[in-house]
């Protein structure tokens, strides 16, 4: 059963984007895209993060194909997934539904990764991460090299 927990922040996320985390704690990103039972979900913006929800994905009376499916739908908006692990047709399935997955190599702390994250966005966010947040990109890098020759 597909079950949303939403929690109400201050509403102050501007140009946010929103990040889910596999997790078996609440705190690390510690579970298997295919075995996770929930997700916490957080907003993440250049001035900061809350928590916005936490999905739950208890799969345990569905097939395998409808697993994946069934949490891919779950995910529904969210831009950002990290796991611990991934499967290659997970991931296919998760990118088509337009959402980034990210793997971490071991258990990783969840406030580390999105301070990480706010740092990326103040810092020089690749393009990708630009879109999502609806940042205004004033230079493209990638124009450089095709402007040295002019």
């Amino acid at each position: 059963m597909n079950t949303k927990i939403t929690i109400e922040g201050n509403g102050a996320m501007n140009n946010s984007m929103k990040v889910a985390f596999a997790t078996k704690d609440m705190e690390e990103i510690n579970a298997h895209f295919g075995g996770a039972k929930e997700f916490v979900v957080y907003n993440v913006s250049k001035d900061g993060f809350e928590m916005s929800e936490v999905i739950k994905t208890d799969t345990a009376n569905l097939e395998d194909d409808d697993k994946t499916d069934f949490r891919v739908r779950a995910l529904k908006g969210i831009n950002i997934m990290y796991t611990e692990s991934i499967g290659g047709t997970a991931a296919a399935k998760v990118i088509r539904a337009g959402i980034h997955p990210m793997k971490v190599n071991e258990s990783t702390l969840i406030v580390d990764v999105l301070n990480d994250l706010v740092k990326m966005i103040n810092g020089n966010p690749p393009p990708w991460v630009k879109q999502i947040i609806q940042m205004e990109t004033l230079h493209d890098v990638r124009q450089d090299r095709w402007a040295e020759g002019e």
